[in-house]
């Protein structure tokens, strides 16, 4: 009697764990979010460009080392930072492809900073000079905005593991996106300025969307008995 009560024990505990869980989405995977998010990023950033009209001398600035640099790396660091916020979810997947991303960032910078310097030795000191540059925080943010939300939709499918990886990859690959789309359109003015004002909003905006985007992520619910 003894043995039969502990069997039905056990099954009204086994029945009543399994009434507790919730249905498990699978989550999709990294590569099919990256597809997702460049599907969205590309159509709706060329379109930002061609509502504000590229820059006159895009055609010279396009076969310029220096631009060219920058440009790959920004791009890069959108990439690398998207596809570590699709990774950071994932319990399978590596942790250090969450910290490449800022790796990349930082490198963008220093090449930045690399150009500065060099044009400072060379005698032109006007490229340390830091100019007045307000329209690169909305122009960033409003570039960045489709990219992120697709992003963020993709990360709400399943993304319990990691977050605060998650979320700042995620805002870092949306604004360094829109950084670079920004430059096709938006004057640079000196070094200095583009280092402080656009490097700096992608800087900003990562924080902003960072804690914005792990403010819209549905909070893991734990497990409760009927």
């Amino acid at each position: 009697m003894a043995v039969g009560d502990g069997r039905m024990k056990t099954d009204t505990l086994l029945e009543t764990l399994e009434n507790a869980l919730t249905p498990v989405v699978r989550a999709p995977s990294p590569g099919r979010g990256m597809l997702l998010w460049i599907a969205v990023t590309v159509p709706s950033l060329a379109a930002m460009v061609w509502m504000m009209g590229p820059l006159p001398d895009i055609a010279a600035l396009l076969v310029r080392p220096e631009f060219l640099l920058v440009q790959g790396l920004a791009v890069g660091t959108a990439v690398l930072a998207a596809y570590g916020a699709l990774c950071a979810g994932r319990p399978d997947q590596p942790g250090w492809k969450t910290v490449l991303p800022f790796a990349a960032a930082l490198l963008w910078a220093a090449a930045l900073g690399r150009q500065c310097f060099v044009l400072a030795i060379g005698g032109q000191g006007s490229a340390l000079v830091v100019q007045p540059d307000l329209i690169c925080v909305p122009a960033i943010a409003a570039s960045a905005l489709p990219s992120a939300l697709a992003i963020l939709w993709v990360l709400r499918r399943g993304t319990s593991f990691r977050r605060v990886r998650a979320c700042l990859c995620a805002a870092l690959a949306a604004a360094a996106a829109a950084q670079a789309a920004l430059r096709l359109y938006h004057p640079d003015g000196t070094f200095a300025t583009m280092l402080v004002w656009q490097i700096g909003s992608v800087g900003l905006w990562t924080l902003v969307g960072a804690a914005l985007t792990r403010l819209s992520l549905p909070r893991p619910q734990p497990m409760r008995a009927s």
